[in-house]
């Protein structure tokens, strides 16, 4: 392949990872909504280890540093905590 023909593969990629974090984000909103429902709190620390330790094995099933992986994740984490608390500020 040549190198326009890897970038645009790469940037195939991109748009696929950012639709992928949409969609999180999303379903993000919907856990949001059921814990407001249900009076929950926003922050549920044993999802958040679960989300990571599910994230490091992926990213040694892949062959990827599970560090970098992880810090991935916890913008993820932190990007919807803020989105969920944005929105019971709005309610």
């Amino acid at each position: 392949m040549s190198l326009d023909e890897l970038r645009a593969e790469i940037e195939g990629i991109d748009r696929d990872i950012v639709e992928l974090i949409a969609r999180r984000t999303y379903v993000a909103d919907a856990v949001a909504d059921v814990k407001e429902q249900q009076d929950l709190a926003t922050t549920d620390e044993a999802q958040e280890e679960a989300v990571m330790a599910r994230a490091g094995q992926n990213a040694e099933a892949f062959d990827l540093d599970s560090n970098l992986v992880k810090a991935v994740f916890r913008l993820l984490i932190e990007l919807n905590k803020i989105q969920q608390r944005s929105e019971r500020e709005q309610s």
